[in-house]
């Protein structure tokens, strides 16, 4: 008896490509894309009511220059 494969993976059938639904949002962004251009990107806006807390307990240094 002799292998076949010699040690190598034998031959397997590859999966059908799966074909993609038409959506007509994707038309619609890509016609807007072409006519106005790409949008910036979207910035996050800091909450002006939270205040911005310190990570760091202050260093005694810094507690003896305040005073």
């Amino acid at each position: 008896m002799r292998a076949a494969n010699c040690g190598k993976i034998a031959w397997m059938p590859r999966k059908k490509k799966k074909i993609k639904r038409f959506r007509a949002v994707k038309v619609v962004k890509e016609m807007s894309r072409e006519q106005i251009g790409i949008v910036p990107p979207a910035r996050v806006v800091p909450d002006r009511k939270k205040k911005k807390v310190e990570k760091h307990k202050p260093t005694l240094g810094k507690l003896l220059q305040q005073e």
